[in-house]
């Protein structure tokens, strides 16, 4: 039976928020929801199956907490709102995606996926995690951003960011240059962060102090670091061993944050990658976290998770093919049955 939902919002302002700029945010609401949704005055009159009412309800009810917060809403935000609502989970979207971590010149690092929001709060309750996921799905960035907020609250007494240096079949050998002029590209990303989250003048003081340090994985070996929060960035790219000596640099009152793609390794071929093996080692270990993130939590153009999924279906169907021809006798590689003779 279908029922009538009415909504009255009595801030105008708050209204022309909520339906976005030439009604793009009502129009994006109406195309999702089940129910029909008509909007007059003030008020928003919700038409449908009461299942369906309710949750268009609670949509725009999580979008009119978000405006209070002081959020200008954008189709993106509307997008993870909704994705957030089909997950049926017990985080509020408004709560998650109003959770700051850093505010720098109007500008505030938060997470924006419920995925996010779990890293984010696995860091905060462990002493190792690893942020295992896609591209652009904020895994060392939004760990910058707790190694910067922890700096900031005297937590910690420094950070430490590494990146191992060799990726895309790169051999530093080959590159011309210093030694630093070599691993500096490899290092940039990390130094482009940094400037997003702290007053680009304080950074060359801060890195002259010791407080930050920016460095190739090599550079770990025989160190232990106390009191650090330390980031391990592209560990996809690490070997075991590398992976075993940089996890046993752990000192007291330490932190530390490991992150990479198993899917974009760039090791020679026919080497293992210290992120999938590390996996089944410290599965079971008290105090380490596997944060899984995927293509749901990517927060860069909407066709980079479009991408991320159409590979991982890519990979699958060529794994699939290539068991598919082993498993079955008598058959060659491109398919055929194969005479006897």
């Amino acid at each position: 039976m279908r029922a009538q939902t009415k909504i009255s919002v009595s801030d105008p302002k708050i209204m022309v928020n909520l339906l976005g700029a030439k009604d793009e945010i009502l129009r994006l609401i109406e195309r999702t929801v089940t129910s029909d949704v008509h909007v007059r005055g003030n008020e928003i009159t919700i038409t449908g199956e009461p299942g369906d009412n309710a949750t268009a309800e609670r949509l725009f009810s999580e979008l009119i907490e978000l405006i209070e917060k002081g959020e200008t809403l954008s189709v993106d935000a509307v997008r993870r709102t909704l994705r957030m609502l089909e997950e049926n989970t017990s985080e509020r979207p408004a709560e998650v995606l109003t959770l700051n971590i850093l505010s720098r010149r109007g500008r505030t690092i938060r997470p924006k996926t419920l995925g996010q929001k779990h890293y984010v709060d696995a860091i905060d309750e462990n002493t190792i995690v690893f942020g295992i996921g896609p591209a652009g799905t904020g895994k060392t960035y939004l760990a910058m951003a707790k190694a910067v907020q922890a700096l900031q609250a005297k937590q910690i007494s420094r950070i430490i960011l590494t990146r191992p240096a060799v990726e895309a079949g790169e051999r530093l050998g080959f590159l011309p240059g210093t030694l630093t002029e070599k691993i500096d590209p490899y290092l940039r990303p990390l130094y482009d962060a940094l400037h997003d989250m702290l007053d680009p003048e304080s950074i060359p003081r801060l890195m002259a102090a010791g407080t930050i340090e920016v460095a190739p994985l090599a550079y770990m070996r025989g160190r232990t670091l106390n009191d650090a929060f330390i980031i391990l960035d592209e560990a996809q790219n690490t070997t075991p061993e590398q992976m075993k000596m940089f996890l046993t640099r752990l000192g007291f009152g330490a932190k530390i944050v490991v992150t990479g793609d198993v899917t974009q390794v760039d090791l020679p071929g026919g080497t293992s990658s210290g992120l999938k093996v590390v996996r089944e080692i410290l599965r079971d270990v008290e105090d380490v976290h596997f944060a899984e993130l995927s293509s749901s939590d990517v927060v860069r153009h909407r066709l980079v998770a479009e991408i991320v999924d159409a590979y991982a279906r890519f990979d699958a169907e060529q794994e699939q093919a290539a068991n598919s021809v082993h498993a079955v006798p008598g058959r060659a590689a491109n398919g055929r049955a194969q005479r006897r003779r």
